[in-house]
């Protein structure tokens, strides 16, 4: 695994674009202000990038590369056609199953299980309904959070963009797998949860 992965503290600005079709995302370190990750929606389909202008977007498939900015893979996060719950798949550098999230059904705010490859729980992410506050946690202890950083009032109310700050607790061992799927799922939040 990728050392980067290792840092507790990142930020995730969404691609500004009023009639954009695909997710792409730059993730910050904080405290240098610069680019070390990429989130990059690539391979749209043409029916998924027409079904992506409709009501019908959250149940459109994804598959989103999270990379180094020199083009180095380190983790992909997929999901097919979702008509209930949806079920996401996060695979490491090398396509290998890393875990997997489960929608639950009826959750207010939203709320996703997380499981190991082995489809065991390893993690729960639960929201507040009433805004952008998202919690990774497991048997009562918190893992990592989630939170909305305003982008001003012009992306805001123009466009479908968003920054988050996710805090990964010091807690979680470094190279631990937990480390790609908290990072995975913060992009389902955003495709799934709040679109």
């Amino acid at each position: 695994m990728n050392p980067i992965l290792n840092q507790n503290l990142f930020l995730v600005k969404e691609h500004v674009g009023m009639f954009k079709a695909a997710n792409n995302y730059d993730i910050y370190d904080p405290e240098t202000n610069q680019i070390i990750m990429n989130c990059r929606e690539n391979n749209l389909g043409i029916f998924t990038k027409i079904f992506r202008f409709t009501d019908y977007k959250r149940m459109t498939p994804f598959d989103v590369e999270i990379s180094t900015p020199s083009g180095e893979k380190l983790i992909s996060v997929r999901r097919g056609v979702s008509f209930f719950r949806s079920t996401v798949e996060v695979l490491d550098e090398k396509d290998r199953l890393v875990g997997t999230f489960k929608q639950k059904f009826f959750s207010i705010g939203g709320k996703f299980e997380i499981l190991d490859k082995n489809e065991k729980p390893c993690a729960t992410l639960q929201g507040k309904w009433t805004g952008w506050d998202f919690k990774f946690s497991y048997e009562n202890k918190q893992l990592a959070q989630v939170n909305k950083k305003w982008a001003g009032i012009g992306k805001e109310f123009f466009t479908s963009a968003d920054n988050y700050v996710l805090q990964i607790e010091e807690t979680v061992p470094a190279d631990s797998a937990l480390r790609q799927l908290i990072l995975g799922a913060v992009m389902c939040i955003d495709m799934v949860l709040k679109e």
